[in-house]
């Protein structure tokens, strides 16, 4: 049951179409459980999950927003930080997680036990603008040269390249691929940017642009309330969660419920801060990974300029979810 407190009223039917990141899983859980649980419907939201591979992870959730193609986009922080490099407006309107959960993970069978060792290795690239230079400095930080190969691989096989040994080196989730490879047995390294001086951003973010959220600053607000309503559920409620999300996105992926379950109960403790909000982003975290980007010359302008300074009010807000803590509970 859906309850409602406080709220303002609904225009009924407003569509919102979101992109995934990558196909249905536990850092999604939240968005299918307020699905389920009619939170969209009552916030007078028809709301659209745009999975990946439905054309064949062709185009990235953060073009499809800057096309306008889908409102809202799962992505990482730092493609907010590309797209407004090249003048396009996106902005982080919250975070999925409190802290990230992703780390480079290699096979304990090949030895390679400290980032430094992966020089002359191949890793698996996803193609991402500022991956290369991030995992370059991961190396150069543990006294590495910062040469590796860097192979592109289908997202979908990324995973599967590292377990066959056709690259040493790839960018998991700690509460997905990690969990996976706890039950298959698979033993791995796991290097975490923050124990080589990176200050990683969030990953991921909710991400719109910013012309869209601000004319439609109360179908958002009412989407975020419906959104954080689902997160905290599933806070709370880790394995019923999980069941919804295997049955409400019905996506192949989701058939192994033992792994859909673990999943679940390690990323639930990730969705909320410790002040028990979800969504909400602090500035030190955008502030820190920036001015780290700019210092290594990650950033470029659209000329190809180094870029010396950024505003990183510009890149993120938390306006949209003011006073949703108490908004509707599932």
């Amino acid at each position: 049951m859906v309850n409602i407190a406080g709220t303002l009223p609904r225009r009924m039917n407003t569509k919102i179409r979101l992109a995934l990141d990558r196909t249905p899983n536990t850092n999604h859980t939240g968005f299918y459980v307020a699905l389920a649980k009619g939170a969209y419907e009552q916030a007078g939201l028809d709301v659209t999950f745009i999975s990946p591979d439905q054309e064949n992870y062709q185009i990235a959730p953060s073009r499809r927003v800057a096309q306008s193609d889908a409102h809202l986009a799962v992505t990482p922080s730092e493609s907010v930080v590309s797209y407004q490099t090249n003048g396009v407006p996106l902005i982080a309107v919250a975070t999925l997680l409190a802290r990230d959960v992703s780390a480079i993970m290699t096979l304990k069978e090949s030895g390679i036990e400290h980032p430094r060792e992966l020089d002359g290795k191949v890793y698996a690239s996803y193609g991402a603008r500022y991956e290369e230079d991030i995992i370059r400095q991961l190396i150069q930080n543990d006294d590495g040269r910062g040469q590796f190969v860097p192979h592109k691989s289908p997202w979908a096989n990324i995973w599967r390249a590292l377990v066959t040994r056709e690259v040493d080196a790839a960018w998991c989730w700690l509460t997905w691929e990690g969990v996976k490879a706890d039950i298959d047995g698979i033993d791995l390294n796991q290097f975490l940017f923050d124990e080589y001086e990176i200050p990683y951003g969030y990953n991921p973010v909710l991400t719109a642009h910013q012309d869209w959220a601000e004319q439609n600053a109360d179908a958002l607000h009412r989407f975020l309330e419906a959104t954080a309503a689902g997160f905290r559920f599933a806070m709370k409620n880790p394995d019923e969660s999980a069941r919804i999300l295997i049955k409400t996105a019905n996506h192949p992926t989701l058939k192994n419920r033992n792994f859909i379950e673990q999943s679940q109960q390690m990323v639930s403790g990730y969705y909320l801060d410790g002040e028990g909000q979800w969504g909400f982003m602090h500035r030190t975290i955008w502030l820190s990974f920036v001015n780290w980007m700019i210092r290594n010359r990650m950033l470029t302008d659209a000329k190809g300029e180094l870029i010396q300074r950024m505003d990183v009010d510009a890149l993120f807000t938390n306006k949209f979810l003011e006073g949703i803590t108490a908004g509707i509970r599932l």
